[in-house]
């Protein structure tokens, strides 16, 4: 584990500065929270805003519970029916999607508890500009269309209006649907049978209906002046679920209280409310008053929806179509909360509409920012109105547009994003160019380096070119790698001048030292038998040995330079130099295997001698007893191998890949007479005939081979008179 991790590396200086220019990523998310959060102060500015204006407007309402109770006769002898003012203009269709309204919190269940039995209805009533309208969403399991050819309306499925003109008369009318989705409405007779004036339809009403999964949607529009002076209204829904005989099975009718069946009471807007109410309007926000029960009493100014100018080539808009999806990501990864938008955030602003003011309904103040839309945010605050007796007797509600803010924060995220963007890509440029140029620099520097020194240690060039002239911290290193250079020359001279220098001192006291032996044989009688004697002279002969290898591995480089190199026959000289062998080593066995022809290389046949001396040697002092040394020649299309080998021990890993460096041995420690010099000359004469040489095991693991590859000589073959040198004798 712990030689794993001794291998692992660092990044490199490029990724080392990426990393660290990534960095520069706080900068947006600093201000990118800063920006929510100046948000947020201005937004917690505005809600205390509107929440200080919606109680000084429910102020003026505190302990004047009659204000809402200006109705034309006693509330309390009827069932109330609110009218919602509708601020946008409503299409007859049949649906509500255009009133504007919460159809959630406004419609009225009538009909059994569930709301969900056959014939039950809900209901909402509106009114712009003295025109009532109303929407009815009914459950019917089965439609019963009006048969054309039967003059009765009460044969089908049809909504009822009952009210109390201004003549004091009661009117009726029916609206009666047909297949194609058509809805008529028909002043009818007191028995609701007939239409008063047969076959002609009510036209100061207007009606329309649109099937729905389980049921029926009517919506109608008639003038409020219909109702007279006290507004007595009702609505029934005539279910018939039978095509044959088409019986009415179930009228559901809107409650009604005391005597007054079939009626309720419509209840506007309150014209004292209203009138305190628009006098403290201002541009930009609604105002609006509700009762006890969140029905509207009074309602004034709007909020407009801001017009947005797009135009999708200018730079601010491309830039927001860039930022618009990535801002959720943006938002989560800075704020660590969720970032709604599209149809969830409309959803959610409803429920938090509903929130507000059933919150002030509680007697809690509170203000909320609603999204409205793509192009609208607004705060929505609300206080409610206490009566006399300290109970909750409506709230006031403001809703005011928050563009400004918004514009603001959308401005200042979209320069913060360009800005960071622009400055990240910047700096990130800035930081590559420079570490491209930093590992240039350095790079160069190594290869210089590299090439200073060969594969084996001997110095090539004694200083570098490459910074030398750079003021910064690679200009010091590089400098102090050319002294190191400079000093390594030096001591390399000095260690390659000892051994000549060792010849010389230490053979004038070994040839005195000789010739000392000499004379003590010739004149102490019986001293020349002596084995101390014999010691003496081997040992002298043993250091000049080795001052004689040191001197020659130390001048091989010079000595080589200087020989002439011809053109000889190989495979004649190896022949030649293993018969000298079998003869000077009689007590090992020499095999020679060559091509049988002639090849020829430009070699000094000296030098390729002496080569062959140290590989023998070695493999002599390495092989198996009794075990042949075998020597084989081969030649291919332009080089020629010469292969070593003998049987006994391997070689390690590590001794395979030094074993022909200077001064290295891999025999037994207690054999001090070889310094690892031999197998280094080997090598040394090799590269200088342009070859190389290796070591490796046998296949089989019994022994080693070495095998030394020249390149063959160009000649012509037609030529015949190249010299085939043969081995010295």
């Amino acid at each position: 584990m712990m030689n794993w991790l001794t291998r692992l590396r660092g990044p490199r200086i490029g990724t080392k500065l990426a990393l660290l220019g990534s960095l520069l990523l706080i900068v947006p998310f600093f201000s990118y929270r800063q920006v929510i959060e100046m948000e947020r102060l201005l937004l917690e500015g505005q809600r205390n805003t509107q929440l200080l204006k919606t109680k000084g407007i429910a102020t003026l309402f505190n302990g004047r519970e009659n204000l809402f109770n200006d109705l034309p006769v006693t509330a309390s002898e009827y069932e109330p029916l609110f009218v919602t003012p509708l601020a946008n203009a409503v299409r007859i269709d049949g649906r509500a999607d255009d009133w504007g309204v919460d159809l959630s919190r406004s419609l009225l269940a009538f009909g059994s508890t569930t709301g969900s039995q056959d014939a039950d209805l809900r209901m909402v009533l509106g009114e712009r500009k003295g025109q009532l309208y109303g929407y009815v969403r009914v459950t019917d399991n089965l439609r019963v269309y009006r048969d054309e050819q039967v003059l009765r309306l009460d044969k089908s499925d049809h909504l009822r209006v009952s009210f109390i003109g201004n003549d004091g008369e009661d009117g009726r009318i029916a609206f009666v649907g047909s297949p194609e989705g058509g809805l008529t409405a028909y002043a009818m007779d007191q028995d609701w049978r007939f239409a008063a004036k047969e076959g002609t339809p009510e036209p100061r009403a207007q009606a329309a209906m649109a099937p729905i999964r389980d049921g029926m949607e009517f919506e109608f529009r008639m003038p409020l002046e219909m109702l007279g002076s006290q507004r007595h209204f009702g609505i029934s829904f005539v279910d018939v679920d039978e095509v044959e005989f088409r019986e009415i099975v179930r009228i559901t009718p809107t409650l009604s209280k005391a005597d007054k069946e079939g009626f309720d009471l419509v209840v506007l807007q309150s014209p004292e409310v209203r009138r305190i109410v628009e006098g403290l309007a201002y541009a930009g926000a609604r105002i609006t008053v509700l009762d006890e029960r969140g029905r509207v009493r009074a309602e004034t100014g709007s909020t407009p929806v801001p017009e947005v100018a797009v135009n999708p080539t200018s730079f601010r808009d491309r830039l927001r179509n860039i930022f618009d999806p990535i801002r959720p990501i943006l938002h989560f990864i800075t704020t660590g909360e969720r970032y709604d938008e599209g149809a969830v955030v409309f959803a959610k602003s409803e429920r938090e509409a509903r929130e507000v003011i059933e919150s002030a309904l509680q007697g809690k103040p509170i203000a909320r920012r609603r999204v409205l839309s793509a192009e609208q945010t607004i705060i929505m605050a609300a206080h409610p109105i206490t009566s006399s007796n300290g109970e909750v007797a409506g709230s006031v509600v403001i809703e005011e547009n928050i563009d400004a803010i918004i514009s603001f924060q959308r401005s200042s995220l979209e320069q913060v994003v360009l800005v960071s963007v622009v400055s990240l890509l910047l700096m990130v440029l800035a930081l590559i160019a420079y570490a491209a140029r930093l590992a240039w620099r350095i790079r160069n520097l190594r290869r210089e380096a590299s090439k200073a020194i060969d594969a084996y240690g001997r110095l090539r060039t004694v200083s570098l070119r490459a910074e030398m002239q750079a003021g910064d911290e690679i200009g010091d290193l590089a400098r102090s790698v050319s002294g190191m250079l400079a000093k390594l020359q030096q001591h390399n001279t000095f260690l390659e001048n000892m051994p000549r220098t060792l010849r010389h001192e230490i053979n004038n006291p070994l040839n005195i030292l000789s010739t000392s032996l000499d004379n003590m044989a010739t004149e102490v009688p019986g001293v020349a038998s002596s084995k101390y004697l014999d010691s003496a002279r081997r040992g002298v002969l043993r250091i000049g040995s080795i001052v004689q290898n040191l001197a020659d591995a130390a001048n091989l480089d010079d000595a080589l330079q200087s020989e002439e190199m011809e053109i000889i026959d190989i495979g004649e000289l190896l022949e030649n130099y293993v018969a000298n062998c079998s003869i000077s080593h009689p007590a090992c066995t020499f095999v020679f295997r060559g091509p049988g022809h002639p090849v020829y290389a430009e070699a000094a046949d000296y030098r390729i001698e002496q080569m062959m001396d140290k590989i023998i040697d070695n493999a002599i002092d390495f092989h198996r007893a009794n075990s042949p040394i075998k020597i084989q020649l081969d030649a291919s299309k332009d080089s020629l191998q010469i292969t070593v080998a003998n049987r006994g021990p391997t070689l390690s890993p590590k001794a395979e890949r030094t074993l022909f460096d200077s001064m290295v041995s891999h025999r037994a420690q207690d054999n001090r007479l070889h310094f690892g010099l031999g197998l280094y000359v080997v090598r040394v004469i090799v590269e200088h005939h342009r070859g190389y040489v290796r070591a490796m095991n046998l296949v089989d693991g019994s022994g080693v081979a070495i095998m030394v590859q020249l390149p063959l000589a160009l000649i012509d073959e037609q030529k015949s008179d190249y010299p085939k040198t043969a081995a010295r004798s």
